[in-house]
């Protein structure tokens, strides 16, 4: 089977690794040193391309079985699109803003199966909740994730895998999350909390918009909400950036020029906050669905403790969004999924075999999620 990649980002370059192992695999980037870096891994073949150009991606996939789309989240609504127009399944994890859902209809005509939001949170965290919601009647859902450095240096003690746009975006976008079946609206960064979790100690949990595709798809459990991990004390100094006025889109003068606050701070915190490669880092998400299971009180809970590999150069961010993917591309290749249209995860972890599928891949990869039973 040929597989293209598109995006040879962080996680797609882990991406291309993993699948050509066992796939004719191509990564395709307008960046030849993104490209450059996957030269240590000598199966997967490698083609500047501008990914932009959406009109030409029948073109480009002309030849291939499959897509993964790793573009950035800006463009990755139409990326999707053109690639679900070229008639060739995919697997995606850009993570846009926009509804995947609305591109269901399309994926029908074009006779083509799209899993989307893919990767760790959202990705397994679906995984985890489409499984359980066929296994018992689930009453609450919470998912608690970060990705952090070993090393804390002050005054951020954090690093970013992404574009600190990406992350600030995140931190000023309201929070939805689910009570009694109401979707309610929250400040990102509010209920704030201090738990202790084993290996890394004590983090804080605050509210952001992570739910995304889950708020509609399981409407049925009253209470959902996905919450962000950060080493204690990262709240009160994103609050005072975002107070004195640093993420603001509004220009101000600047010695009688324009300047966007938002786009300055991105630019300073870039080097602060930049992932070297091979820094020590770390992967962190409980998971937790509770309900009635087998008519008893019943509490399930995934643990995921996973750090950088540093033998292969892989970050752990890489490892636990970019194998999730792969997990799902060779599901898709077996044919233990074949339904056509575009499918969150939670969609998929319905049909018989699919969850467990992607569990082993996973542990076989030493992603490993402890799961807890309580009742």
């Amino acid at each position: 089977m040929k597989i293209a990649v598109l995006g040879a980002g962080m996680v797609g370059r882990t991406i291309a690794a993993d699948l050509s192992a066992n796939f004719d695999t191509t990564s395709f980037d307008i960046s030849q040193s993104n490209l450059l870096l996957l030269e240590k891994f000598p199966k997967v073949k490698t083609t500047i391309s501008d990914l932009s150009n959406f009109d030409g991606y029948t073109s480009l996939l002309d030849g291939f079985d499959m897509a993964v789309c790793a573009v950035p989240g800006f463009m990755g609504y139409q990326a999707l699109k053109a690639i679900i127009n070229a008639g060739k399944n995919v697997v995606d994890i850009s993570f846009f803003s926009q509804d995947a859902l609305t591109l269901d209809t399309l994926a029908k005509q074009k006779n083509v199966t799209a899993i989307v939001d893919c990767g760790v949170a959202p990705g397994m965290s679906n995984w985890v909740l489409g499984h359980y919601n066929t296994q018992m009647k689930i009453q609450e859902f919470e998912c608690m994730v970060g990705g952090l450095p070993m090393q804390r240096i002050k005054p951020w003690e954090y690093k970013a895998p992404f574009s600190p746009v990406d992350v600030i975006e995140e931190y000023i976008r309201p929070a939805r999350y689910v009570v009694n079946g109401e979707i309610i609206t929250r400040s990102a960064l509010s209920d704030a909390e201090l738990i202790d979790f084993p290996v890394v100690g004590t983090l804080e949990s605050f509210n952001t918009d992570g739910l995304r595709s889950i708020l509609f798809t399981m409407k049925h459990i009253p209470n959902m909400k996905e919450k962000t991990l950060r080493y204690p004390g990262h709240i009160a100094l994103i609050q005072s950036l975002q107070k004195a006025g640093f993420f603001s889109n509004d220009d101000v003068l600047v010695k009688g020029k324009p300047v966007v606050p938002l786009e300055l701070t991105s630019q300073l915190l870039l080097n602060q906050w930049k992932l070297h490669p091979n820094e020590p880092e770390f992967t962190i998400m409980y998971i937790t669905c509770i309900g009635i299971m087998d008519n008893k009180p019943t509490t399930i809970d995934y643990f995921l403790y996973d750090e950088n590999d540093r033998a292969i150069g892989f970050s752990s961010i890489s490892r636990t969004t970019g194998f999730t993917c792969t997990a799902a591309v060779n599901l898709l290749h077996q044919n233990l999924f074949t339904q056509k249209g575009v499918f969150p995860p939670e969609l998929v972890a319905g049909t018989p075999g699919t969850f467990e599928f992607i569990i082993k891949y996973l542990k076989d990869r030493a992603v490993v999620y402890k799961k807890t039973v309580r009742q």
